[in-house]
């Protein structure tokens, strides 16, 4: 087979590190791919949103498959070009993938169908919001309706913060994907992220993970894309992953199948553990980063077979995947002044030295200067990842491997895995 990766990431890193391993793969080429990818396949210099050029290069290399791994590919609408030449992609078409893109939408069809999810409104205008946060009670939870690359989502302690919040989002600080607003409930719980791969009309669960969203130790901090994560995650009980899957991932995709939006791809659901049982946080139409990072280290099982089946519309002859029994930890390494201002062109050594067979180190924002040093070129720049026998074992293992990290720009947290070590502790 020849497959076209689509994306730059470490989400993107972990899955050519996956799809590299089967045996089905003739040939890898990434677009646009980062420094670490470059043992695992062809990189092509295409940017994820310039879907009229991805379409040429799945064309010119005959791709039997196209993997999308970013949210910015899938709003313009890749997988429907795609369609248009008979290419079969691993990703929702525009409209499917709504589910991501706009939360009022998601939340829309959670009504309709009887999905669990927070009580919600959304408002385009600044006097709608306002008269709503003073009907609730605190704290608030205010999201930009559209993508915002996992950094438009505020929870406010008072109404003072939150109207200043709504007045940040409704005046632009998100462009575009700010001028609608929702504004939730606050619920008390646990958080996690479940996937499920879907053919359309069918979902096959592909485990779950736990991240860690705040920049820093204790999660103090703004919101960022994700700090760490890891897998699998203890908050995830069997009666837990069960009544998740009955109650929100099959009837969402029976739900977008009978609204004419068939999903097809990878079903992201950020779940809350409440003391209702799950509720939809949101759902994201991709892999998660870093909880894919995590989940491509324990999966036994080849992906692309799945991944395919999943495209063309047709997961009944899989058997469910396979993974290890261990456990699967990453940290990510940002540039300082992650997510608001992250320092840019600094020096990176000894990234890509060999950490043993436990450890992989995924590159995100990392880019090369003319001499050939790596170097930070985004905000979240390394995914260390191990996997060990047990949370404390594979943190273990991937501190171990930061600390052989030369990167002075950079930052981590210290703490990922805590509330798995406060379960083990307890």
């Amino acid at each position: 087979m020849n497959i076209l990766l689509v994306g730059s990431g470490g989400r993107e890193h972990a899955l050519a590190w996956k799809i590299r391993k089967s045996p089905l793969v003739r040939r890898l080429v990434i677009a646009p791919g980062n420094p670490g990818m470059e043992r695992l396949g062809e990189l092509r210099p295409v940017a994820v949103t310039d879907t009229d050029a991805l379409v040429a290069l799945a064309r010119e290399i005959a791709a039997d498959l196209v993997v999308v791994g970013p949210e910015a590919a899938l709003e313009p609408g890749l997988a429907d070009q795609l369609a248009r030449v008979g290419i079969p992609c691993f990703g929702p078409t525009r409209r499917a993938a709504q589910l991501e893109t706009s939360k009022a939408f998601t939340k829309g069809l959670c009504d309709r169908h009887g999905i669990p999810t927070a009580a919600y409104s959304a408002h385009t205008e600044l006097a709608s919001a306002k008269a709503a946060l003073q009907a609730m009670s605190p704290p608030y939870v205010i999201k930009a309706d559209g993508l915002a690359a996992g950094k438009g989502v505020a929870i406010s302690p008072d109404l003072r913060d939150a109207e200043a919040e709504v007045e940040r989002m409704l005046g632009g600080r998100f462009g575009q994907a700010g001028a609608r607003v929702v504004i939730e409930e606050f619920m008390e719980g646990e958080e996690a992220s479940l996937f499920a791969l879907c053919d359309g009309t069918r979902a096959l669960l592909l485990g779950g993970a736990q991240d860690h969203k705040r920049a820093f130790d204790g999660d103090m901090g703004p919101n960022t894309g994700g700090m760490g994560a890891y897998s699998p995650a203890p908050v995830f009980t069997p009666e837990f992953v069960e009544a998740a899957e009955t109650e929100i991932v099959q009837p969402a995709v029976r739900a977008m199948a009978e609204e004419g939006m068939p999903f097809r791809g990878v079903l992201f659901a950020g779940l809350m553990a409440t003391d209702q049982g799950p509720k939809l946080v949101e759902f994201n139409a991709r892999f998660g980063d870093p909880e894919c990072q995590v989940l491509m280290l324990r999966l036994e099982s080849d992906l692309v077979p799945y991944l395919l089946a999943a495209a063309k519309g047709d997961l009944s002859g899989l058997p469910e995947p396979r993974f290890t029994s261990r456990t699967a930890v990453c940290v990510v390494m940002a540039a300082k002044g992650y997510p608001d201002s992250p320092l840019a062109g600094s020096t990176i050594r000894g990234a890509d030295q060999d950490f043993g067979p436990d450890v992989q180190v995924f590159h995100a924002g990392t880019g090369r200067k003319p001499d050939g040093t790596l170097c930070a070129t985004g905000g979240r720049v390394l995914n260390v990842s191990a996997l060990g026998e047990d949370v404390a074992d594979a943190r273990a293992k991937a501190y171990a491997a930061i600390r052989k990290i030369d990167w002075p720009g950079g930052f981590y947290r210290s703490d990922i895995g805590w509330r798995a070590l406060e379960r083990d502790e307890a």
